[in-house]
């Protein structure tokens, strides 16, 4: 599998303008035509600094819908398969999400589960696990941004067969470039963390500045590939996704075998609630 992440700088509310973008710099990308799946920044498509809710409500769509309609066209453009977050708009409530599209269409999305700082005024929690879904013959979870920090999301998707991890993203924390390595050690995974570039700044709100260093960690830490801080771009590497069904370490353990799930209750009980 060829995999890619784009790191992108969107225009704030620029939705129709930022899908063009987006699109051209990725044809436009030397690695372009060999690419399998491209994972792209969350929130990609309106910017992340929202005013309100009600401002968040007009730049959000269904799914399917525009977004996803033109990474549809895109993917059918290039053969290729795309995770992409974008804010999605379901009746009411309004969620963080991220699909998974190809040349044939939707194949599926996921609901940020765990909300950030102002995103929790903002966006409704999703209510539905982590789901791993295919991309030909390769299992692909999806994760968004700070669940990054929640070990049990990764290990999640794991247990349920994910072999890649694509984790859209718009961090502005230090730590997430430097922990996706332990959740793909721990795990036995590949991650393809794509993180924004840039700024959101908007009148009468603080500036939110973005880390950037997007990038692809192998099973083992390494790391595969990665991008500058403030760069724009689309870096691709080629891997072997099946290394990340082997859970055996060098010493001879098996990671998930061994696993001693009678002893970690306290992962299910309220925190205080272990004595």
């Amino acid at each position: 599998m060829r995999l890619a992440i784009q790191q992108f700088v969107p225009e704030f509310g620029a939705v129709e303008g930022n899908r063009e973008r987006l699109a051209a710099a990725v044809e436009a990308a030397p690695e372009a035509a060999a690419i399998d799946l491209l994972v792209a920044p969350e929130l990609a498509f309106t910017g992340y600094r929202f005013r309100d809710r009600a401002e968040l409500e007009r730049l959000a769509e269904p799914v399917p819908g525009p977004t996803t309609e033109a990474l549809v066209a895109l993917a059918r453009r290039l053969d290729l398969h795309v995770v992409a977050g974008l804010a999605e708009r379901d009746g009411e409530r309004v969620y963080n999400a991220a699909a998974l599209v190809g040349p044939a269409g939707v194949v599926g999305r996921y609901r940020k589960v765990h909300l950030f700082a102002d995103e929790r005024r903002l966006f409704d929690p999703g209510r539905e696990p982590w789901p791993v879904l295919r991309v030909g013959d390769v299992p692909v979870g999806l994760m968004i941004c700070f669940d990054w920090i929640f070990p049990e999301a990764a290990r999640t998707l794991a247990l349920g067969g994910a072999w890649v991890i694509a984790l859209p993203a718009n961090l502005v924390l230090p730590h997430c470039q430097s922990a996706v390595v332990t959740r793909a050690i721990e795990n036995r995974v590949f991650i393809a963390l794509s993180n924004r570039a840039g700024a959101d700044r908007r009148e009468g709100l603080e500036a939110l500045r973005f880390t950037g260093q997007s990038r692809i960690v192998g099973p083992d830490g390494e790391v595969l590939v990665e991008c500058e801080r403030d760069e724009a771009a689309v870096r691709a590497v080629e891997i072997d996704p099946a290394l990340a069904a082997d859970k055996t370490l060098a010493s001879g353990n098996d990671i998930f075998a061994e696993r001693r799930p009678a002893l970690y209750g306290a992962l299910t009980r309220p925190p205080g609630n272990g004595a």
